[in-house]
């Protein structure tokens, strides 16, 4: 994917002090020479980003021109035990991306921007450090048959962070070279440099996907779905592992019909190759009342498809935030009639979690 002034316009860098300290700091800061760079005490103390309402109005300029770098604090690894068996700490949080259904904006302010993290070799340590201590895989899972995986993109969507860093090849060539431990990591753009990135099969990719026509709705800024599908083969081909994430899935009108579309799409468009190795992941729709708010600020339409409170309902979740999601009994329904479809169309795609 070109760094297109489209997608990415880098105007402002917000940065820590010590970021200049970081050879990765030093190599994204002169990559950008005639941005503007504002020195702040934190990467989550910047009252004009974050926490600022006003900025709903300028969304989407927001994240096309400014960038925000820090050092990562915390490098503990979490239990997930769902799509992978951890989560490693974040090389980023934030997106150039502007998907209407993002949690990140309810942790991190509103528009929320790229914010990437520069001590990438403490971060790559403390991962190896981790695997190093768990050994070989006991026993194949639902998550893998052989390697413990680390989630390392559950806060930005690192095909895009690529464009922009060195970083996320530095944490692909770490998993290279751990022989009991793969990373993971979803995605809704198309980056053809990590085409050459040699990842040898220990890098999952997940490729998101829902119908395109929703897509255009909700996925503001992201590589349209045909394209997304397209990639599939040349990245098996480049030695990654493939995977889809049906995510998230909206009921509407007509829903089961343009899944069913999609579904013959995939199947008609990949080689038995990529075939024989796609399994994927179902997440069903989960909303919240202060996103719902802030989408009606800059993008009302996209709220006609998420905000049904006459299909959702309250849900506490795990982390304490109260979120929307569709309605016990009538979800489990759903979610079967689902599966179906997807075992009728593409009988080889085993789903490995559905939520």
């Amino acid at each position: 994917m070109a760094l297109t002034r489209d997608l990415l316009d880098i105007q402002t860098i917000y940065h820590e002090a010590a970021v200049q300290d970081f050879p990765l700091g030093k190599e994204i800061l002169a990559r950008f020479p005639e941005a503007a760079r504002i020195i702040v005490p934190s990467h989550w103390n910047i009252p004009a980003l974050h926490g600022n309402a006003g900025s709903v109005e300028d969304w989407v300029r927001i994240k096309r021109s400014t960038l925000v770098l820090g050092v990562k604090k915390g490098l503990s690894m979490r239990p997930n035990g769902r799509s992978a068996h951890f989560i490693a700490p974040s090389t980023s949080i934030g997106c150039a991306m502007a998907c209407a259904y993002c949690y990140v904006p309810r942790r991190k302010g509103f528009s929320n921007p790229i914010s990437l993290f520069v001590n990438i070799e403490q971060a790559c340590a403390a991962i190896a450090r981790h695997a190093g201590r768990q050994g070989h895989l006991p026993e194949p899972d639902t998550i893998d048959p052989e390697c413990w995986v680390y989630d390392i993109g559950e806060n930005g969507d690192l095909s895009v962070d690529a464009a922009v860093s060195s970083g996320v090849g530095s944490m692909i060539a770490l998993f290279r070279n751990l022989p009991n431990a793969k990373a993971s990591f979803a995605t809704k753009a198309v980056n053809r440099t990590l085409l050459d990135y040699d990842p040898q099969g220990k890098t999952r990719i997940r490729f998101s996907l829902m119908p395109a026509r929703i897509a255009k709705v909700v996925d503001v800024r992201t590589t349209p779905i045909p394209e997304r599908i397209a990639a599939i083969d040349d990245f098996v081909a480049a030695g990654y592992e493939v995977h889809v994430n049906f995510s998230p899935v909206i009921l509407y009108e007509g829903w089961e019909e343009d899944w069913r579309a999609l579904f013959a799409e995939i199947d008609g468009t990949l080689t038995d190759a990529a075939k024989a190795q796609l399994k994927c992941e179902i997440i069903m729709l989960t909303h919240n009342a202060d996103l719902h708010a802030v989408n009606l600020g800059w993008h009302p339409r996209a709220e006609d498809l998420l905000w049904r409170p006459d299909i959702q309902e309250v849900k506490v979740s795990e982390g304490g935030g109260v979120n929307l999601r569709y309605r016990t009994g009538w979800k489990g329904q759903w979610l079967a009639r689902f599966k179906a479809l997807l075992a009728e169309a593409l009988p080889y795609c085993a789903v490995r979690y559905a939520f």
